[in-house]
């Protein structure tokens, strides 16, 4: 939280990604585009700490539903956390712009 502060430095919460270094950056050159990867730059304290933290978070019930979702989606392995932390992260935005506590999202039976 000390290196994100209120959040009124960050424009929305893909300001923050990209700020984390979790969101993906495209390499372009004229008319080639080469596709994404995660960036390599960032505020490493603030991504390791996403990263770890949607690491932990595969043991909450909703967290692993939505890495096994990204897995059959094709991700693989390293990439889903990623994905799980980006979702982290826009979390986070969202409880610093609303200036609420975390509220886990209501589970429904299927």
């Amino acid at each position: 939280m000390l290196e994100v502060g209120d959040g009124s430095a960050f424009a929305s919460a893909a300001h923050l990604a990209a700020y984390a270094g979790i969101a993906p950056v495209t390499h372009r050159s004229g008319t080639s585009i080469r596709g994404e990867h995660p960036a390599r730059s960032g505020n490493r304290k603030l991504k390791r700490a996403l990263f770890l933290s949607a690491f932990a978070a595969l043991h909450d019930t909703a967290s692993r539903t939505y890495y096994d979702r990204k897995r059959a989606e094709g991700k693989k392995h390293n990439a889903a956390p990623i994905c799980l932390a980006r979702r982290r992260c826009d979390v986070l935005y969202a409880m610093l712009k609303n200036h609420e506590p975390y509220r886990s999202p209501a589970v429904t039976a299927a």
